[in-house]
């Protein structure tokens, strides 16, 4: 950058091409010059402009920003003199999104911003710009939003930017890319037979591994996917998940799957069964069976039921009355259905909760605070036991290790979230993009905390849209978004006009009206006919629902993989998607009754005992009755709808000579009254909660 020097030898004399001799003469020449910044002598650079006289040191012109071009004749400009962007007057001011750091930018004519000649609304920091020239060399630097690049470059090398002759960064690095020469070589099935362990691979027999025919990067054992030959066909459980969303899982070649038979005619399960096909387990296919409530007889009564129950003495009670006023849509079923199943693979992840006790001091007025500060505290632990201690609640002054408190808190945890500012929709939910809830990882945080709550007995939030969803079980890259799921109202009208456009001249009319909008978003396209504004229209949707927030959604992903969340989501879709998009189904009488098994002993009329229990749930569900079904589950649960875990231990139901009922939420046990006559067990019952809630309200 020196006024005085030039390159006079060839590349390989002196100094890069500036000779020994000529570096010598500067030297002794910038020795009698004063910089005009730090006032100290040395100053070799001066400003090319005609008449200036301003001489500095490069450290003291970059402080001061000057401009040094690199290109050319390597000229240098004052504060004074130095080249300026140009910008039309008419042109909006305010601020916008850097491309290469996403953080906001002002859009002004400073040194420190720069601006694209290339893309009409597209701003950066010229400290960004510089680090991506650095890295990116002259191949590969140019516009981060439409590729331009002589462009781009010419206007940058204008402004100051260095552009070096070299090739990329990642170009540059030795055996960058040596992982794609390599073949997956890892058995992943659940479990694996081989006994030289899941990386153990002999071609030609039958310890070869063989890889999934879709992705290739997952892989087993002949035989532990019980395939004969190498030539069968095999997928991964996450390409055949995909597989079976698309609908084209049964147009599949049949091939030998991983949950196979020996040849003893004994079942061996290898793998997860097939999406399309979820295995159940003899607990919950029993279940499944048993429309009608439970009861476990201390003393060996004798069976009265057709069903034969080998693990316990269960007997089945009638519930035909109750059965005829329900009249379930197919839909509701398939969703209970998909919840029963929802509920035993909570159950197979609640196994890594240990008995060590983690206790977070949660103050209910601000929920969202404190559990963050909870869960970010050193020893939190997802796996641990958790214990919640309300401390603004005066008769909470004690940590509270009952049942109850834990679904509170989760509870007003989940509202939080849904009306946070890292959500936005009406029902439907999608990611926000929040710059500063990205600053401090909180998408992270909010995926983490929905994992530990469905896991440790919370609710499940309920609210997610089906995009959304889709996102983070199957990727945003196989997701395509529809209108409903952009929540801010200027881009949907936007949307709106440019699909319902008639004709070609009201399209372009239309595109030119919101021209700074399409190349702030990188969806300028070529419109030729009307037809076109069909893939501009998915084009904004995937810019601005997918796109947009990928940011914000790989951290949301991270935070759902906390114990194992993430994994089993994608692994069963459907059943995940019966909880994370559609809320708790309203209590009835028969969810009540399927709930609580019900305990009896020798000297209690079990069957009377029963019917009042079951004639009381049904006037409550028909409105006959003071408290709802929300207030029985809530007095002896301390939850308002059941958990997708369920509970744990499982609510039980005791008849006793006691004189009003009485519950231990600890245990999930209701102790009832028994009595004459109906009327005297409704009298008890709705006195009893109505009066143990309105305290507790209190």
């Amino acid at each position: 950058m020196s006024s005085g020097i030039w390159q006079r030898g060839e590349e390989g004399e002196g100094v890069d091409g500036f000779l020994i001799t000529d570096i010598r003469k500067e030297v002794n020449r910038a020795a009698k010059l004063k910089c005009n910044i730090c006032k100290k002598k040395g100053a070799s650079i001066g400003c090319v402009a005609p008449k200036c006289k301003r001489s500095y040191h490069f450290p003291c012109g970059v402080q001061k920003e000057c401009i040094f071009q690199f290109m050319e004749d390597f000229r240098s400009y004052c504060w004074e003199h130095k080249p300026v962007q140009k910008f039309p007057d008419k042109e909006s001011r305010g601020t916008s999104q850097c491309t290469i750091c996403l953080d906001l930018v002002e859009q002004l004519p400073i040194y420190t911003v720069l601006k694209s000649p290339c893309c009409k609304n597209a701003w950066f920091h010229r400290e960004c710009l510089q680090y991506q020239a650095l890295s990116a060399g002259i191949f590969f630097f140019r516009c981060t939003v439409c590729n331009n690049k002589d462009k781009f470059q010419k206007e940058m090398l204008r402004m100051g930017i260095h552009i070096p002759e070299k090739d990329a960064s990642w170009e540059l690095e030795e055996n960058a890319y040596q992982e794609l020469l390599q073949c997956y070589q890892h058995c992943d099935v659940k479990r694996c037979l081989c006994k030289k362990g899941r990386d153990y691979n002999e071609p030609d027999s039958k310890w070869e591994i063989k890889r999934c025919q879709c992705c290739g990067s997952r892989g087993t054992h002949l035989a532990c996917s019980s395939m004969k030959s190498w030539e069968q066909n095999w997928e991964c459980m996450e390409c055949r998940s995909i597989f079976a969303k698309s609908g084209n899982y049964s147009k599949q070649k049949k091939r030998s799957l991983a949950t196979s038979e020996k040849t003893d005619g004994t079942t061996c399960w290898l793998e997860e069964p097939s999406p399309k096909c979820p295995r159940q387990s003899r607990e919950s296919q029993r279940n499944f069976l048993l429309q009608s409530p439970k009861i476990m007889c201390q003393n060996n009564l004798s069976p009265c039921s057709h069903l034969e129950l080998p693990a316990s003495n269960r007997v089945t009670m009638s519930l035909s009355p109750l059965m005829s006023n329900r009249n379930w849509s197919l839909r509701k079923k398939h969703l209970r259905k998909q919840r029963r199943e929802v509920s035993n693979i909570l159950k197979e992840l609640k196994l890594q909760v240990n008995t060590k006790t983690t206790r977070l001091n949660i103050n209910a007025e601000n929920i969202w605070n404190s559990a963050l500060k909870g869960f970010r505290q050193r020893n939190f632990s997802a796996t641990n036991t958790i214990e919640i201690k309300f401390t603004n609640c005066k008769n909470r002054s004690k940590a509270d290790t009952s049942p109850a408190s834990k679904h509170c808190f989760f509870q007003l945890l989940m509202l939080h979230l849904q009306n946070s500012s890292l959500f936005e929709g009406s029902s439907a939910k999608n990611l926000s993009l929040d710059f500063q809830a990205v600053k401090e990882n909180l998408y992270f945080e909010a995926g983490k905390m929905i994992a530990v709550s469905l896991v440790h007995g919370g609710p499940s939030p309920g609210f997610f849209s089906k995009t959304l969803f889709n996102c983070l079980v199957y990727g945003p890259e196989n997701v395509k978004p529809a209108l409903e799921d952009v929540a801010d109202v200027n881009v949907a009208q936007t949307i709106k006009m440019i699909k319902y456009a008639d004709s070609l001249s009201s399209l372009q009319s239309t595109i030119h009206d919101c021209y700074e909008f399409l190349a702030a978003a990188g969806c300028l396209r070529p419109i030729t006919a009307l037809c076109d504004k069909n893939m501009l229209v998915n084009d904004i949707l995937i810019h601005h629902v997918i796109k947009r927030i990928t940011s914000p959604l790989e951290s949301f992903r991270q935070g759902l993989k906390t114990l194992g969340v993430l994994e089993k989501m994608q692994m069963h879709p459907d059943a995940f998607s019966s909880i994370l998009c559609h809320k708790p189904e309203r209590l009835s009488a028969e969810t009540i009754c399927d709930l609580f098994a019900i305990h009896s002993s020798s000297d209690v009329n079990k069957v009377e005992g029963a019917d009042f229990w079951m004639s009381y749930l049904q006037d409550v569900e028909s409105g006959e009755s003071v408290v709802t079904l929300e207030d029985i589950l809530f007095f002896v649960t301390g939850s308002f709808s059941i958990p997708p875990v369920g509970f744990d231990p499982e609510p039980t139901i005791k008849f006793l000579h006691i004189m009003h009922p009485v519950r231990n939420r600890l245990l999930h046990c209701l102790e009832l009254p028994i009595t004459k006559t109906y009327e005297q067990f409704k009298n008890k019952m709705e006195f009893t909660i109505r009066n143990t809630l309105r305290v507790e309200r209190e």
